[in-house]
């Protein structure tokens, strides 16, 4: 019993190493993204911006996404779905009221841009067909 316990805590630190090291890939992968377009738009207006401002601003944008995704992630499961939806997005963005309008234009873009379909019948239940065909007649005595 104790070598399956060293066993899953070994898994578990495993899991939790690879978690991290991802992480790690994806906080770098989003710094240099940042940088790029901290970079572009202050060449576009002409400015320079030095090196410890843009990280500044690449951790907080960083720190703000992890953020937002745990949010987003909350709001799913209190809906009881394990995936979020454009509502939940919205909804994160009610302090931000150009961007919460920026994101329901871009709801209704999409939702503009989808085939439209008949909406489906709901199937009646196997429970309902079993009980209308197993009903007996009992003849009055």
């Amino acid at each position: 019993m104790e070598e399956e316990t060293i066993g899953i805590d070994e898994e578990r630190k495993q899991q939790h190493e690879e978690d991290a090291s991802v992480t790690e890939i994806l906080r770098d992968r989003f710094r240099l993204s940042t940088i790029s377009i901290a970079e572009a738009e202050a060449n576009q207006i002409g400015m320079e911006i030095s090196k410890p401002i843009i990280a500044c601003i690449s951790d907080l944008a960083f720190k703000y996404t992890e953020q937002l995704s745990k949010d987003l992630e909350l709001f799913a499961q209190h809906a009881g779905r394990k995936s979020v939806r454009m509502e939940d997005v919205i909804l994160s963005a009610h302090r931000n009221e150009h961007l919460a309008a920026t994101l329901r234009s871009f709801r209704n873009d999409l939702k503009a841009k989808e085939p439209r379909s008949e909406r489906k019948r709901k199937k009646s239940s196997t429970r309902e067909d079993i009980t209308t065909t197993n009903v007996v007649q009992v003849p009055d005595l």
